[in-house]
């Protein structure tokens, strides 16, 4: 049974809050058993230390602790920390391959020996071991080999995204919270509806169904596409 927590103003979950929801041992109860945690969140990086701090809280209740790392390397690319700072106070660890790091698909998980052959058994009975799979096992290994480092590029990007749609009326952008590659932006609430067909019709679809909106940037924008962005936002505020 999933339990959800909040998560703080940096994307990571309070230790309080860690402790509290572990079930008392009784049979009423399901039996608490692991603790997983995301880095980066919502764009946030959690430094290694603060990761520790929620993993103590696992190990002192006897929890595996699970790091899901869909985006990992974007937190190793904005704090210059290798991946095992951040790896180390888990029991097992998965990382996207594709996302920012631009291969076609695939996530790895990585853990103890016996676990990964656990997992290996449970992904066959259900149904998801591959055939001729190397193809893209090579798409992977270039991605972790040349992809990792351009990160920085996404994020410089984001940023400048983040700062020029700050400077529009009427938008709210958080630019303390954009540290990756996601910046997310309020729009006027009396016009974002109109502001997303206007920029619809130049190309930028947006989903979401809300004046909250998420962007991302990835391997496939290069700086003519955050122009363009810009300019149909810029043009949507004016009318």
């Amino acid at each position: 049974v999933p339990c959800a927590l909040p998560t703080g103003p940096d994307g990571g979950l309070d230790p309080d809050d860690i402790d509290a929801a572990v079930k008392p041992d009784d049979p009423h109860y399901p039996i608490t058993r692991l603790l997983c945690l995301e880095n980066t969140m919502g764009g946030k990086v959690q430094g290694p230390e603060r990761l520790e701090e929620c993993s103590a809280v696992a190990r002192r209740h006897g929890l595996s602790v699970h790091l899901d790392g869909a985006r990992l390397m974007n937190a190793v690319a904005a704090t210059g920390r290798p991946a095992s700072d951040f790896a180390s106070h888990a029991d097992t660890v998965s990382l996207c391959l594709s996302k920012g790091l631009g291969a076609p698909c695939g996530t790895v998980l990585s853990g103890p020996a016996d676990i990964i052959t656990r997992a290996r058994r449970q992904r066959k009975l259900l149904g998801g071991a591959m055939r001729q799979a190397g193809f893209l096992a090579a798409a992977g290994l270039h991605a972790l080999s040349h992809n990792v480092t351009r990160l920085a590029d996404d994020h410089a990007r984001t940023r400048r995204l983040a700062e020029g749609l700050a400077a529009l009326p009427g938008f709210e952008v958080d630019l303390e919270a954009c540290q990756t590659n996601m910046v997310f932006v309020g729009l006027p609430g009396d016009r974002w509806q109109a502001i997303l067909a206007n920029v619809a019709q130049e190309g930028l679809l947006i989903g979401g169904g809300s004046r909250s909106v998420r962007l991302v940037c990835h391997k496939g924008l290069d700086d003519d596409a955050v122009d363009r962005t810009l300019q149909a936002f810029q043009q949507a505020a004016a009318e």
